[in-house]
């Protein structure tokens, strides 16, 4: 065997990679046993582009976010043919995954991404949700103080609701599920014992503004469509909480409103983890650490 001989990943240096993120869901749930692996590696590609979309403003008039991808590119990125990559969208879009609207004067088809959590909230049965080692977190509010007794001693939680209607208990019970599988929940408790009150609090934030029924919510000062938002959180695994939760450990900022603030932090942290790790491994390197 010619391969090449590369390197082992020492400490951190896996995080220096971009990565695609494909839900757990297309490998575990049987509704999705049908799609071929190559519709699932290019649903977790256009997902990727979804966020790089959200920055560029390409929403159409009802705030939905969508991207571009031709054929060639789906050829390209997946090293087969035209007509295979013509095949996986077609697969994609009739699985309901995906949706292709024809544009004029040439352009490639807009592609919207669909979220299928949003239409299958009893896709976890009830007793996987009764049996899954999660005990009920009956608080709503976020703690005034952090856990982790960094100096946020003297922020304000305003008495206003960031995100105003909840949904349907059963929803609510639905993410809660999927959360606690892509966050991988127990092991974070297992990684970070002190900072169970912090978790729980990041929790509630995210099923407040996955049940919310507004259609815009605000992030850091910015009116943002609340699908953008919810997109964004979706993608949150248990890595993306470990960053959060050393990161908030480090603030010494005050904070005006909690609840805020986390929000952004959970909003944020698929944007930003990328680039914080690319950092550390750049400056270890220029330091002759690696």
């Amino acid at each position: 065997m010619n391969g090449t001989n590369y390197d082992y990943f020492y400490g951190e240096q896996a995080e220096s990679y971009a990565f695609y993120r494909i839900p757990k869901l297309l490998f575990t749930e049987s509704e999705f046993m049908g799609l071929s692996i190559e519709a699932k590696t290019v649903y977790g590609i256009l997902l990727d582009r979804m966020s790089m979309s959200a920055k560029n403003g390409w929403l159409d008039e009802e705030g939905r976010v969508y991207v571009y991808m031709k054929v060639c590119s789906v050829a390209s990125a997946m090293g087969c043919a035209r007509q295979k990559a013509g095949r996986i969208l077609t697969e994609l879009n009739d699985f309901g995954l995906i949706e292709r609207q024809k544009q004029h004067l040439g352009k490639p088809d807009r592609i919207y991404v669909k979220n299928f959590i949003h239409v299958r909230n009893s896709y976890i049965l009830r007793d996987e949700i009764r049996t899954s080692g999660c005990t009920e977190i009956v608080h709503q509010d976020v703690p005034k103080s952090s856990p982790n007794n960094t100096k946020n001693n003297n922020t304000d939680l305003n008495k206003n609701n960031l995100i105003l209607s909840a949904g349907p208990r059963d929803e609510r019970d639905s993410f809660r599920a999927y959360f606690m599988d892509q966050w991988e929940y127990d092991h974070l408790l297992e990684e970070h014992p002190y900072d169970r009150e912090l978790l729980d609090a990041l929790m509630e934030i995210a099923l407040d503004l996955m049940c919310s029924k507004q259609k815009y919510v605000r992030i850091e000062g910015d009116e943002k469509p609340i699908k953008v938002v919810q997109g964004s959180v979706m993608k949150l695994d248990s890595s993306h909480l470990s960053y959060l939760i050393d990161n908030l450990s480090k603030n010494s900022t005050k904070v005006r409103n909690v609840k805020q603030y986390l929000l952004a932090a959970l909003y944020n942290a698929p944007l930003t983890m990328q680039t914080y790790y690319q950092s550390w491994v750049n400056h270890d390197m220029k330091q002759g650490y690696l």
